[in-house]
């Protein structure tokens, strides 16, 4: 199992992260030996929330050797020229550390804040992924579709690798989801808080038949599992404020509900076992994000949980 932190981009508590905030959080996550470094991307939320993509970027030198992923961006939202544009020159900064996560999105309001219909995400993202391909890899031939076309465009300066930055798609393990992940992605990125372990692994199972019957290696698609809500302690009362006072209304969505989840939200021993589950379902990494107290939640899953998790 390999681990990863996402950047504390969500304000819970009313002060604005600095510059000097993130770049401590990622040196702090390269000390304690994680291996990747993540970055989200929304428009609107309903908690303020600082542009994923420019903060990914401005902890390159921070965040050392750690591989950088967005987690996801959004392509349809960004437009994907734009979007390859921004890629290539993360790629390019961090001297080829990018895993470039892309989903769809499933906020309304950042569609209506670009004037496109939410409807039309699914095609517009399936087109989406193609014209990255095409803009990122110097060996894909141009695309054109209903809604982009990348015909007669050259992307320069091109990423690192001749072939771009990995590509790893975002489904929260719908049957069309898996299939678009096994026809267009180069990994899967899964949601801690819209799966459980045994939902995940009956998605995997589903996704090595998809890849199997578009004949491709069985079991060589990498995979992770991203906004896995964070809060080590042994307080059950800190457990339940940090579910019922902050994760509910940020995600709207009743307190039960989340805790029916296996988010690592609790006592070190219980947060490893959700874990362990994961691992045990066919999770290979692991994304984590703090919900408050950030360096010192690093720092306790690091040395209280993980330690567990191995000896399960």
């Amino acid at each position: 199992m390999e681990y990863g932190a996402h950047l504390p981009l969500i304000d819970f508590e009313g002060a604005r992260r600095t510059l000097a905030d993130l770049r401590a959080y990622a040196r702090r996550a390269t000390d304690l030996r994680y291996r990747y470094l993540c970055a989200n991307d929304h428009l609107l939320f309903g908690r303020p929330w600082l542009d994923g993509p420019t903060a990914l970027a401005a902890t390159i030198e921070a965040s050392a050797k750690m591989t950088l992923a967005t987690t996801v961006c959004l392509p349809v939202v960004r437009g994907p020229v734009q979007t390859a544009k921004m890629l290539a020159a993360i790629d390019i900064l961090s001297g080829g550390r990018l895993v470039a996560g892309v989903g769809p999105g499933s906020s309304p309001r950042d569609y209506a804040a670009i004037g496109v219909p939410f409807e039309e995400r699914w095609p517009r993202f399936d087109e989406a992924i193609r014209a990255l391909r095409s803009l990122l890899d110097d060996n894909a031939e141009s695309f054109a579709g209903r809604f982009y076309s990348t015909e007669g465009l050259s992307l320069e300066p091109a990423p690192s690798s001749p072939s771009g930055p990995p590509i790893w798609i975002g489904s929260w393990g719908s049957p069309a989801g898996l299939r678009r992940v096994a026809r267009l992605g180069d990994g899967w990125l899964a949601s801690g808080y819209n799966t459980t372990p045994s939902g995940f692994k009956e998605s995997l199972r589903r996704l090595h038949e998809e890849r199997a019957a578009a004949g491709a290696r069985r079991g060589a698609l990498p995979n992770g599992l991203v906004t896995m809500w964070l809060y080590v302690t042994e307080s059950r009362r800190d457990a339940e404020r940090m579910l019922g006072d902050v994760l509910a209304p940020m995600l709207n969505r009743p307190t039960e509900a989340l805790r029916d989840l296996a988010l690592p939200i609790g006592a070190a021993e219980q947060c490893a076992q959700r874990i362990s589950a994961y691992e045990e379902a066919g999770a290979e990494r692991i994304f984590v994000w703090p919900l408050a107290d950030e360096l010192h939640q690093l720092e306790r899953f690091q040395a209280d949980v993980v330690p567990l998790v191995s000896a399960t």
